[in-house]
């Protein structure tokens, strides 16, 4: 699984959005409704 799929699926699992929202270009805030507590949640999950 490459590096991308991985930190795909974190954010799919993360934010409940649609894969084919998540691509290399997409904010997270601005594209994916991210707010200040999902990039927090975002971080920890991918230290995991």
């Amino acid at each position: 699984m490459s590096t991308f799929e991985k930190v795909k699926k974190v954010v799919v699992d993360q934010l409940s959005v649609d894969e084919a929202l998540v691509t290399p270009e997409a904010s997270f805030t601005a594209d994916l409704g991210a707010d200040s507590l999902d990039t927090v949640e975002l971080v920890m999950a991918f230290e995991e």
